[in-house]
């Protein structure tokens, strides 16, 4: 019994063997912390692009294909929501293989690039407010400038009727809205977007054909 005792209560030694332990066990982590710290430190300078996007750090440096993406959504998020949004347009936009089939995208050539649209194969539904709702997302209505440059003439009547002509701040928004909204199929009819042409050569060839 007097042998027995001091087998079950123990604690002395256990407590003994924490309080040795400990200054060695904290130094043996810390130097394996410090390693791991230095490679994963090496490992993110060194890393390949691939090495990157695999182990998640394309958040910090993303590719320039994520980086667009993240550019097209923050420009989305920027646009209020009265206007139409970059999915909307997607998604109710004809593929080029769609346009084939359509009569009006045939020999289809966007024209010379300005800060003018022409949109025509327009419903007989189509109202000013419908094309501003499409075509507003390309100008900031903050600016006095855009605003005012900002510009919609939708043909009611007459061999032009189902035809218009937007006026845009410049030539790149012009060039993205093109892009974006040529084939939208608005009220079951899809849009023909172009660039709109100058008046200047029109007046030019009937001088000519006047002289002649």
């Amino acid at each position: 019994d007097v042998f027995e005792q001091p087998q079950h209560v123990g604690h002395k030694k256990i407590e003994f063997h924490i309080t040795t332990d400990i200054p060695s066990v904290l130094q043996i982590n810390s130097e394996r912390e410090e390693k791991n710290g230095k490679n994963l430190y090496f490992k993110y300078l060194y890393a390949t692009t691939e090495e990157i996007n695999n182990t998640g750090f394309g958040r910090i440096f993303p590719a320039p294909s994520s980086n667009d993406k993240m550019e097209t959504e923050e420009e989305d998020d920027e646009i209020p929501s009265e206007f139409i949004s970059r999915r909307e347009l997607e998604k109710n936009r004809l593929s080029r293989e769609e346009m084939e089939k359509f009569s009006v995208f045939k020999n289809y050539e966007p024209g010379d690039p300005n800060c003018r649209i022409y949109v025509k194969n327009l419903a007989k539904q189509v109202q000013e407010k419908d094309l501003k709702f499409i075509f507003g997302r390309y100008v900031d209505f903050q600016s006095e400038l855009e605003r005012n440059m900002f510009d919609i003439r939708l043909m009611k009547e007459g061999r032009m009727k189902g035809q218009a002509f937007i006026g845009l701040p410049n030539e790149k928004a012009a060039a993205k809205a093109l892009k974006e909204a040529n084939g939208y199929v608005l009220f079951e009819k899809p849009m023909v977007v172009q660039f709109a042409r100058s008046a200047r050569p029109k007046q030019d060839s009937n001088e000519g054909k006047r002289k002649k």
